[in-house]
């Protein structure tokens, strides 16, 4: 037998066996629960060190919320004392106002007290007997007039509600009606003495008389029909773009036009005077501590149950909806509701056009075709004149007796073109509105092919029937702001920047007075006739609302701008302690203002000495504030989330005054200690005007 062959090595696997594969499941389940229990082991170790840090913090917030309501009363001591400048500036304007009577009787210049009753009167009966006054004349006393009227427009908005009593009121709202009644009723008379010498001033081209009168407040465009040409219907006032484009049909009678242009507006109603519960809180008396409290929480009552009615009735909305999808067979009850409500809304809406919806601004354009009175006659040297007792007459177009006519042929609509003012801003092509004498509001119909051209300033339209004409902007058209800053500029003076989708707008405040410092169209500076003038707070807003730059809203513009709500009692306190300290620090706004809840606000703040340059990129601290507790953010701008987590080695304090005092300079809290009164109510005024932390 041969040798035998040698096996080949690794021809044959190892077999594994049933100890081995057991013995392998097992040290895999071992290292399974081994890494189990080291994972477990550790879940519970970084559990309980979240839990200590949590504790820990609990207990660090638990100290600081202590000590914060230890100090509370101290704090809250030492802030009612620094608000003493508030009631004191209170006194100084009634002072002031007491003053300027007293400078106005020692003056005897002739001019009434339009708050003495009897004065005023006599003025308006003697204006009254003065007969055959000339254009000229009665716009020489239009400037009496119009001042008369407005210092009693700001006696009304500027007095406080306790010191006017009813019967006050109703005599200074009595007593600018009638001046404004007089006002225009001369107008009236000196235009009919004019259109009787037609005759005497007519064109040598045409043939028929044109005249226009400009004064710094009025100006005044006649046109009398004396060749009464078919083919005259075009009609432009030399020097100007305004003009008329008249129908045949008046252009063959009798008639004058006239263009009364008033930079003033006494068409609308007066505005109702704001009572003790709508008075700014810079304006209320100091009351005590507790008085003072509740006068704040019943005006932040009254707003919220507001906004919970409007809640209430939009769930009721809903809620009758879902109703009737369910049952088909209330379709017709629910119809007639709708249509009910929504006469009801349409009522509100026309009621609130004028007060706030849309503003009228320019002034209103009185758009009138009279009757021509017969024309003087020369009779051996002398001028004779008939007099008609009813005086100047109205011309009726279209006539109320035009049944029979096709109107729309017969008597087209007037095409007219206005000049628009040069000191208002438009921030949108402006709306033509006419005056509804029975609804006594502006409306836009009965207006048509409305033109405008921005860069000649000059509108065009089609009016059915004339009257008084304004051009209205969306009171709300800068509503809400995109941002803000208030910034010291030197003692006692600091600069309000509001920033809106279409302009930024500049505010300097010093002392009582406010002053428009700049204005930017489209990155692009603007001038305006405002600028570099110092005026009151009262007048200064009123001033800048007849520009176009309204940026104060009213106690319905919630019902027309998405707003930002907050509670008006923390609105309030915050306004008021920014005010205090807004000679040594500035304020900006925050884009986490709008992510915390309402009854909470955030804003950033810096010291910032006048003399300091302007820094480049400053370093804001975030505060939040719930009126009564203020804290610094762990957040910044630029954080992803918003958070409450409150700044490390920081503390709560009760107010923005405390909670500054921890990082600010001295230098910086004596300027704010020495504050002028009147300087920080102005600001206050300002900021609970424009409200900046609801609007924004």
């Amino acid at each position: 037998m041969g040798p035998k062959a040698k096996k080949k090595s690794g021809s044959k696997k190892k077999r594994i066996t049933k100890a081995d594969q057991l013995k392998q499941l097992q040290e895999e389940e071992e290292r399974r629960q081994k890494e189990e229990e080291e994972a477990r082991v550790k879940y519970e170790k970084e559990e309980m060190e979240r839990l200590e840090i949590q504790r820990a913090e609990k207990e660090k917030l638990r100290k600081l919320e202590a000590k914060d309501l230890e100090r509370r009363n101290g704090e809250l001591e030492e802030l009612y004392l620094l608000e003493a400048c508030f009631p004191e500036a209170e006194k100084l304007k009634r002072g002031s106002r007491l003053l300027s009577q007293w400078k106005h009787y020692i003056q005897c210049d002739g001019s009434p007290d339009p708050s003495i009753s009897q004065e005023i009167n006599t003025f308006i009966s003697l204006w009254k007997e003065e007969t055959n006054e000339t254009f000229e004349a009665v716009t020489a006393k239009s400037k009496l007039v119009l001042n008369l009227i407005e210092k009693l427009k700001l006696i009304l908005l500027e007095t406080p509600s306790y010191d006017l009593q009813e019967k006050n009121i109703i005599q200074y709202q009595g007593s600018i009606l009638e001046l404004q009644e007089l006002l225009h009723l001369k107008f009236n008379i000196a235009t009919e003495i004019l259109l009787r010498q037609a005759s005497t001033l007519a064109d040598l081209d045409s043939g028929n008389m044109e005249k226009v009168i400009r004064d710094e407040n009025v100006t005044v465009y006649v046109w009398a029909n004396l060749k009464k040409n078919p083919r005259y219907r075009s009609i432009r006032f030399s020097e100007t773009q305004t003009g008329f484009e008249i129908p045949r049909i008046l252009a063959t009678s009798d008639i004058a036009l006239r263009l009364l242009h008033t930079r003033y507006d006494h068409v609308t109603p007066l505005g109702p005077v704001p009572t003790a519960s709508q008075e700014h809180t810079s304006t209320v008396t100091y009351f005590g501590k507790d008085e003072v409290k509740s006068v704040e929480a019943a005006v932040s009552k009254d707003v919220q149950e507001e906004y919970k009615e409007q809640e209430n009735e939009s769930n009721s909305v809903h809620e009758e909806e879902t109703k009737v999808d369910e049952q088909g067979g209330i379709e017709g009850q629910t119809s007639s509701v709708q249509e009910e409500s929504e006469a009801t809304k349409y009522e509100l809406e026309m009621k609130l056009l004028s007060e706030t919806v849309s503003a009228a601004l320019g002034g209103v354009h009185h758009l009138d075709i009279l009757e021509l009175p017969p024309q003087c006659k020369p009779r051996k040297g002398w001028m004779i004149v008939e007099i008609l007792k009813e005086g100047l007459q109205k011309y009726t177009y279209p006539p109320e007796t035009a049944e029979d006519f096709e109107t729309e042929n017969t008597f087209p609509p007037i095409e007219v073109m206005l000049e628009v003012h040069e000191n208002v801003i438009f921030f949108e092509n402006p709306m033509v509105a006419r005056w509804d004498a029975e609804g006594k509001h502006w409306k836009t119909d009965g207006i048509s092919n409305v033109s405008y051209k921005s860069e000649a300033r000059l509108i065009t339209f089609s009016l059915d029937t004339f009257g008084p004409v304004t051009l209205i902007q969306d009171a709300h058209v800068n509503m809400p702001y995109q941002s803000w800053e208030l910034r010291p500029l030197d003692v006692n003076k600091v600069l309000l920047t509001v920033t809106t989708v279409f302009t930024e707008i500049q505010i300097q405040i010093k002392e009582n007075l406010c002053m428009l410092a700049s204005i930017k169209l489209n990155n692009q500076k603007h001038s305006s006739i405002l600028e570099e003038k110092w005026m009151t707070p009262v007048s200064f807003i009123i001033a800048l609302k007849e520009a176009g730059l309204n940026i104060f809203p009213t106690g319905h513009s919630h019902f027309y701008v998405v707003i930002n709500y907050k509670l008006p009692l923390v609105e309030v306190k915050a306004y008021r302690q920014m005010a205090l300290l807004s000679s040594a620090f500035a304020f900006g706004w925050s884009k986490w203002n709008t992510v915390c809840n309402s009854d909470k606000v955030v804003f950033q703040v810096r010291e910032h000495l006048p003399k300091e340059e302007p820094i480049q990129n400053p370093n804001w601290t975030l505060l939040m504030f719930n009126g009564d507790r203020a804290q610094s953010l762990k957040i910044n701008e630029s954080s992803d989330a918003f958070s409450e987590a409150l700044k490390e080695e920081t503390e709560f304090h009760s107010t923005l005054y405390h909670m500054v005092k921890d990082f600010a300079s001295k230098e910086a809290m004596k300027k704010v200690r020495c504050s002028s009164c009147q300087f920080v109510d102005s600001v206050c005024h300002m900021l609970l005007s424009t409200r900046l932390l609801s609007y924004s």
